[in-house]
């Protein structure tokens, strides 16, 4: 990556954690990165394009945070565990993610929901790789891998989540559990 695109792409990063998508413009990035509107626009067409960059490069790193904490040597549905909530922590620690999932929360913005909705389907196809090797492996049972992907997810959100809003939160034991009675007994 070019010193001049480099800058630019930090500076629109470091714009749509502080302000949002909506409210990011390209004059600001241009101002941010210290360099003249005209030049974005000779390494993007425009904003969605910078956006979707920026996205890109954040679901790569994403997906190796989530590699770093699985060991070949651990049962599939412990790596899963351990990848799941990483992803997690990651989504709950960057900046960009906690304002992209605010600002589609106050205010809808389309381009967003679009965004965090193709995150989410990024999440679920790396899972999906995971299980489906496992099913080769024979470490458990074929089983639909996409719905069964979707369903971690969505379930290990919930009970990381949703399930602390009321109740005492669950130890990282515990949600184990509870996934490797989901992967493994179904």
């Amino acid at each position: 990556m070019t010193d001049r695109r480099k800058m630019i792409v930090d500076a629109a990063t470091k714009s749509f954690s502080l302000f949002g998508y909506k409210a990011t413009t390209m004059d600001q990035v241009a101002k941010l990165a210290n360099v003249g509107k005209g030049t974005i626009y000779t390494f993007f067409k425009n904003k969605e394009e910078l956006f979707e960059d920026i996205v890109s490069s954040m679901v790569k790193e994403m997906k190796a945070e989530a590699e770093r904490v699985i060991q070949p040597e651990l049962p599939v549905t412990e790596n899963v565990h351990r990848a799941l909530y990483r992803l997690l922590e990651f989504r709950s620690e960057h900046q960009l993610m906690l304002k992209l999932v605010q600002e589609e929360k106050e205010m809808g913005t389309i381009a967003v929901s679009e965004m965090l909705q193709h995150i989410e389907d990024e999440i679920i196809a790396y899972i999906k790789e995971k299980i489906e090797s496992a099913i080769a492996k024979g470490s458990i049972r074929a089983i639909d891998s996409e719905i069964t992907s979707f369903l971690l997810l969505k379930m290990y959100i919930a009970l990381v989540s949703d399930w602390e809003r009321h109740h005492q939160p669950l130890t990282s034991e515990q949600i184990a559990d509870v996934m490797k009675s989901f992967l493994l007994k179904g």
